[in-house]
């Protein structure tokens, strides 16, 4: 069946998981954070500790999420700042919470979801806050981590190809957007699926990655290449699918391990046997040109969704410096 690009991209440009977070932008504005020595724009602050990194970051959940699937919230609410921190080539070490519920038995849910995710990925939850004498139902909760070398937001560079690295095994969790590929996943398998990161960051096979989140992957790639100050090119008909799943359906769904990887076509094979040897679906989907653009294509038909040059989503901007980067060959 055809791909009408055009329409798909102007569906994309004005999805809500993209349009949110160019809320981002605003509260980073807000806060000053613009052009200070710790980039803001990752999937976790990167603080300089001795010969590596404290990676730091912070989730929160819409409300609606944490009130229809409370369980399921507070099991996400350790898993997906985990993959924060593996999306930077780190590894966990330990989380905090912020929760507010009305009354003990509707906390209940959220602290059990948490609590059998920390015993799954085998990281302790050590703290936070509670608030149980509430009418709302909010959870956020915090990480630190650690990586010897990270992979950033700010290192993908023209002449990189673009690979989604994407855990199949799963199913969503309706009626959310959401591919839940882990809780009845063995804990052993999981622990060691959120090694590859590290491993690829530490072997110097990529630089930049990101954790494909809310925004899909188009809008995950249009955070990358902002951040970066670089084109992107997906194409459509490169991109892996479960079975019985859409594409437009695909490209705003987040999954529970998703990860976008900018890499050098020298260390291409070598990234994608990574993760392949896992049983992570990996695969070539897009490359990284010079330019401002992100667009999706198709048999021969290009449509564009952001230029982040005239259409900032994040007001970032590119902030790293490349003249360290060297390929592992």
């Amino acid at each position: 069946m055809a791909i009408d690009v055009a329409s798909l991209a102007a569906r994309l440009t004005v999805s809500s998981g993209i349009a949110a977070k160019a809320d981002i932008g605003v509260v980073a504005a807000g806060l000053g954070l613009a052009g200070q020595s710790i980039a803001v724009g990752d999937d976790c602050a990167a603080l300089p500790d001795g010969d590596g990194y404290l990676l730091f970051a912070i989730e929160g959940f819409i409300n609606e999420f944490v009130a229809a699937d409370p369980w399921f919230a507070g099991w996400c609410g350790v898993m997906v700042n985990i993959s924060d921190v593996a999306a930077m080539g780190g590894r966990p070490v330990a989380v905090v919470d912020a929760v507010w519920a009305n009354g003990e038995e509707n906390a209940s849910p959220v602290l059990e979801g948490m609590r059998a995710a920390a015993a799954t990925y085998g990281v302790p939850i050590v703290g936070g806050h509670t608030n149980i004498r509430t009418d709302r139902h909010q959870l956020s909760v915090a990480i630190l981590g650690r990586a010897k070398k990270v992979l950033t937001s700010f290192d993908a560079r023209p002449g990189d190809v673009l690979i989604a690295a994407i855990d199949h095994r799963g199913r969503y969790r309706e009626p959310f957007n959401n591919w839940e590929a882990a809780t009845d996943a063995p804990p052993a398998r999981l622990r060691g699926d959120l090694e590859v990161m590290a491993e690829i960051a530490e072997a110097g096979l990529a630089f930049a990655a990101k954790d494909i989140s809310q925004g899909g992957i188009p809008g995950t790639a249009i955070m990358l290449a902002e951040c970066s100050g670089v084109s992107i090119d997906i194409d459509l008909t490169a991109i892996p699918l479960p079975e019985g799943v859409a594409l437009e359906r695909w490209l705003s769904t987040f999954p529970s391990y998703g990860y976008l990887l900018s890499v050098a076509p020298a260390n291409l094979e070598a990234v994608l046997k990574t993760f392949t040897a896992r049983g992570i679906v990996a695969a070539t989907i897009g490359t990284v040109n010079a330019g401002s653009e992100v667009a999706i294509s198709a048999d021969g038909n290009r449509a564009v969704i952001r230029d982040h040059a005239k259409v900032p989503l994040l007001g970032l901007g590119p902030t790293a410096d490349k003249s360290e980067r060297e390929d592992a060959t």
